[in-house]
């Protein structure tokens, strides 16, 4: 059976504003130097997928900039351009459609675009090992990363510890917690963090959508029924922007792991979300003072900032834990530890009309 890998990148990344920009999210942007991170995110997949099976899912809006990155990086036609976003769940159906419909079958193994990973060798070795499970025993997988610190930005995956296989049952699947619950997690040992990685037959999941949100399984079916037909696009259009919104977890996930469908490969790879422009300490090196400086940016006395520059020069004094960001038309400051909050910004922007700072 082949495997078609499937990366899920029509997110807005707002929390890394100015830079990331409706039309060129974060995804499409090489903060770390080496290159665009959906690039980074294929050449993942490749250890485990050949290039003719990968595949993008992504907006209309980011389309044009998502064919120009990754150009020569897979075929142009496996980017799949969702007319609205509908979370997750429409967005996995959608390429599980897509491979059913126009490849028979496949195990796809999905992930999402903005993540960063040191050791990419072991993630390969999770990958095989989830595909082997979905392939053989029609089983949804997951990949569990052991967490570094308590997070409650991460959702959490409890799992059968006693197991020796490489492939554990999944318990349940716990919501973002607080500080002190996930303290309590960690020391249990027996959680993960979700990682946002699944792994299954495309055929397997549409039958999990077709039992769990039948109304969203009915609407990609219209749009599979027209798939290969010169009324493929009208009906995507027509269709996709009706599918309610709800994520994976909530749609199928959740509801499997009680019933016991649903496996984990526990998985150390060095990973990170990149979800803000306080984790810049992951794509580069602190200077002697704790700052990350990119660009013509000069400091004194400052300790653990970031400063990024896109044109012009920045120069900051005696600042502490800051992130300030410059573009050509907007300059960004916050404290570090509310770099969160910089999608309040983009919400802000989008209430007073201004259209052309997002």
């Amino acid at each position: 059976m082949n495997y078609f890998g499937v990366i899920m990148a029509g997110g807005g990344g707002t929390r890394f504003w100015p830079l990331s920009r409706e039309k060129k999210p974060k995804q499409l942007l090489n903060l770390s130097g080496k290159g665009v991170m959906v690039n980074e995110a294929i050449e993942r997949l490749r250890t485990v997928v050949e290039r003719d099976c990968v595949f993008i899912v992504t907006s209309d809006s980011q389309a044009t900039e998502m064919k120009n990155a990754t150009r020569g990086k897979l075929p142009e036609e496996n980017i799949l351009v969702e007319p609205s976003a509908r979370n997750t769940a429409a967005c996995i159906g959608y390429a599980a459609m897509e491979i059913v419909k126009k490849y028979g079958d496949g195990v796809m193994i999905i992930t999402p675009a903005d993540q960063y990973v040191e050791d990419v060798s072991s993630l390969s070795e999770a990958f095989h090992k989830a595909a082997c499970v979905a392939e053989n025993d029609d089983k949804l997988v997951t990949i569990g990363l052991k967490p570094s610190f308590p997070s409650s930005g991460f959702g959490y995956i409890k799992y059968d510890v006693e197991s020796e296989e490489s492939v554990r049952t999944v318990i349940e699947f716990r919501e973002k917690p607080d500080v002190e619950t996930a303290q309590t997690y960690i020391d249990s040992g027996q959680y993960a963090w979700n990682s946002g990685m699944f792994i299954w037959k495309a055929s397997c999941i549409l039958e999990k959508l077709q039992e769990y949100v039948p109304d969203i399984y009915s609407d990609l079916s219209k749009i599979g029924e027209a798939m290969n037909t010169a009324q493929e696009q009208s009906v995507l259009n027509e269709i996709y922007p009706q599918i309610r919104k709800i994520s994976i977890d909530y749609a199928v996930m959740e509801p499997s792991a009680i019933r016991g469908e649903v496996m984990v490969v526990p998985c150390e790879c060095g990973w990170h979300d990149l979800g803000s422009w306080d984790m810049m300490d992951v794509l580069h090196k602190p200077d002697e003072n704790g700052n990350i400086l990119v660009g013509d940016v000069f400091a004194v006395n400052s300790k653990q900032s970031v400063i990024y520059s896109t044109s012009r020069t920045v120069t900051a004094v005696d600042v502490d834990n800051l992130v300030i960001v410059e573009t050509p038309d907007a300059i960004m400051i916050c404290p570090k530890d509310k770099a969160q909050d910089v999608k309040k910004i983009v919400d802000l922007l989008k209430e007073t009309g201004r259209k052309e700072l997002l």
